[in-house]
């Protein structure tokens, strides 16, 4: 049978019902949801993953993925809604780091988990390893980035503390993407992704590079 944890690991923060209506009904949809596909063509598994989510002033969900050691990853396609706090990309890799914040006010709820296909040697279809990376329970944001301190968006993150009080420090090669997280959790009416990349703009410089003598 599966534990908490590992539910947890797998489908993402489990929030209350009434928070769950609440996000619905100011139209924050954050999809914390990681399935694992197979490309035929390069006949290997991948996981696949959606960056998604926003915030009004009142509260703030968002979903993002690093690679395992916390980098940018490229998307592979960004989605265009004519909502807002909606979907933004679809990122595919062998590996992916989901990094789930939930912003009630100040309050945040952190969730960064691994998600990697099990390795097997008889050939059958691996299923979906999921682990908790680092997980912080009613840490506060000291400024209001939905606020007067929209400035710093994108610089800071929550402070969390464990139960018996003692300072827990988000591993630092995933703060760059839970800094990322904090600023949509925080971004008013987001139409936007804030930590997949646009690749197209690399891919075109290196093919410039290519044609130079």
């Amino acid at each position: 049978m599966e534990t908490r944890r590992e539910l947890i690991g797998r489908r993402g923060l489990v929030l209350p019902r009434h928070i769950v209506r609440r996000l619905e009904q100011v139209g924050i949809h954050a999809r914390a949801d990681v399935s694992l596909e197979h490309q035929h063509l390069a006949q290997r598994y991948v996981v696949r993953g959606v960056e998604s989510g926003g915030a009004i002033a009142e509260m703030g969900r968002y979903v993002t993925f690093a690679g395992e050691a916390g980098e940018s990853l490229p998307y592979l396609q960004p989605v265009d809604s004519l909502a807002l706090n909606c979907v933004h990309a679809v990122v595919v890799a062998p590996v992916l780091v989901r990094i789930e914040l939930f912003r009630a006010g100040r309050t945040c709820q952190l969730l960064v988990t691994k998600h990697e296909p099990r390795k097997l040697d008889d050939g059958r279809r691996p299923s979906l390893e999921s682990s908790i990376v680092f997980r912080g329970v009613d840490g506060l944001l000291d400024v209001e980035l939905w606020g007067k301190a929209r400035a710093m968006a994108g610089s800071v993150v929550p402070h969390f503390w464990s139960r018996a009080g003692e300072k827990m420090e988000i591993p630092a090669i995933f703060q760059p993407a839970v800094r990322a997280a904090t600023h949509g959790a925080s971004c008013v009416g987001c139409s936007h992704g804030h930590y997949l990349r646009d690749s197209s703009m690399n891919n075109l410089a290196q093919q410039h590079h290519k044609v130079l003598p």
